[in-house]
């Protein structure tokens, strides 16, 4: 590095970078150290909010490389055309814990994957695990406050996680693979990720098809024990982080095959569990998994506040071709994803650098906290106009969709909560059961409330009679 002269944000010299300007050697201090003032000014602000969920995370940049054209399903053009390579990066994370918790520590982690696309952003911002604990965003904050602290102690507790869990059952089946050896990744390389939602693809012939993302790793499902991962966050709260940097710095690159399911409109609607339930799963057997391409990470950030920190992904970031469904959770998500970007970031957080599509933009907003650049300069802000203002891209329209119904507050449309979870129980082998049902008594045993241990047991007896029974003879539970 050219050791360059160094100077303020404004680009004027700076004099000396060690002593501040004083009356006499001893002072009192010169509020006319301009210097002095804005070096402090800006410490003070150097942190930004931290994201509400998703806060302690890693991120790096790599490519998309596709490997089967997708075009009889989508035209979307980062899917069309064999071998086509798309700049792309990803942020993983953990959902629960607070910048600087403990990475290790078992949680659900975000998996959220950027495609910097010819026709703009495309993110697809989803989880390490195939469903969630809700299916109705309203109960989003009241999750996330069960799952964060207490507002008396400050402390995290288990006795209010499982007050939710026993009193929301749509949330047994993400419960079930939280608390199995999937809980505890080795590292980001060694976990799938999933898109989580039902999205929509439709072609160029205007035919619409769903959409499920799998994100199967490279590198083969590898987990922690409870014990390593214990270990491991009392003696290195960056385990996930510093081995995914090491990996790529030493060529060994995360990467992943993405694949899809799809399933045909008509016939997504009358499948036998809701497609649209983010707390259920589309079976592979029904629909089986068809690659798409290669997702590799090759790249550290160069400055992690700047590439990694300031990124705002958000599952609004569509391209045509590619669509919402009708899962209620993710239409909350397309608002409050960008409104939390907003408050964190700020009104024009899109034209920080990780933010930008890299296309030409061309927009009629202006203006707002922290405007940059030359703001849309003498262009033309308003439409219509008559001073040949950007117009509508009507290639860019969505698929009509017809909907039907009244107005009210619905519950669930399909109240099965307990077939999928129970499925994947059997599924385990007999030392996976064992991991399962010792995390859940190590967590769901300490809590004060007897009445929410016997609502718990009940639910993970509804899906599989032993896994209660295991349960409830692990926690001493008596009837």
């Amino acid at each position: 590095m050219v050791n360059e002269k160094l100077t303020t944000k404004s680009g004027q010299p700076f004099a000396d970078n060690e002593h501040s300007l004083s009356a006499g050697e001893r002072g009192p201090l010169l509020l006319q150290d301009y210097q002095l003032i804005e070096k402090l000014a800006h410490f003070n602000r150097e942190r930004i909010p931290e994201r509400v969920v998703h806060a302690n995370g890693s991120g790096a940049m790599g490519y998309f490389k596709l490997t089967n054209d997708m075009s009889a399903y989508t035209k979307a053009k980062v899917f069309n055309g064999v071998g086509k390579t798309t700049r792309v990066m990803a942020r993983f994370s953990s959902v629960a814990g607070e910048k600087g918790y403990p990475d290790t520590l078992r949680d659900v982690h975000g998996f959220a994957t950027r495609f910097y696309t010819e026709d703009g952003l495309y993110d697809i911002v989803g989880n390490n695990t195939p469903v969630f604990f809700l299916n109705d965003p309203l109960k989003f904050p009241d999750f996330i406050h069960s799952q964060k602290r207490d507002p008396q102690t400050g402390l995290r507790d288990a006795n209010m996680q499982w007050d939710y869990f026993s009193h929301s059952p749509e949330s047994l089946h993400q419960v079930t693979i939280l608390f199995s050896d999937r809980g505890l990744p080795y590292s980001f390389s060694h976990m799938h990720g999933y898109g989580s939602h039902t999205f929509k693809w439709v072609n160029a012939d205007n035919e619409q098809f769903w959409v499920k993302y799998h994100f199967r790793t490279n590198h083969g499902i590898k987990n922690l024990t409870p014990h390593d991962a214990q270990a491991l966050a009392g003696s290195n709260t960056n385990w996930y982080r510093e081995t995914m940097f090491d990996d790529i710095e030493k060529g060994d690159f995360p990467a992943w095959t993405l694949e899809v399911q799809i399933i045909p409109y008509e016939e997504g609607l009358r499948y036998k569990y809701d497609i649209f339930d983010v707390t259920k799963v589309i079976s592979q057997k029904d629909y089986p998994l068809i690659e798409v391409g290669q997702f590799v990470l090759n790249r550290n950030p160069d400055n992690f506040f700047a590439d990694v920190e300031e990124a705002a992904f958000s599952p609004a970031n569509m391209v045509p071709g590619i669509e919402p469904s009708e899962d209620k959770v993710l239409q909350g998500r397309l608002f409050a994803y960008n409104d939390a970007q907003r408050y964190r970031l700020g009104a024009n957080y899109q034209d920080i650098e990780v933010n930008r599509p890299g296309v030409p933009v061309h927009t009629y907003e202006r203006d707002g906290f922290m405007a940059s650049g030359a703001n849309g300069a003498d262009e033309v802000n308003y439409e219509p106009n008559s001073k040949g203002g950007p117009m509508a891209d009507p290639e860019a329209k969505v698929a009509n969709v017809k909907l039907t119904g009244e107005t009210g507050n619905y519950p669930a449309y399909d109240p099965d909560y307990t077939s999928q979870p129970g499925a994947l129980y059997r599924l385990m082998d007999e030392h996976q059961k064992e991991l399962l049902t010792d995390a859940i008594a190590e967590s769901l045993g300490t809590i004060d409330s007897e009445e929410n241990k016997k609502l718990a047991v009940a639910q993970f007896t509804a899906a599989d009679a032993d896994y209660g029974q295991r349960v409830a003879k692990k926690i001493h539970l008596t009837n």
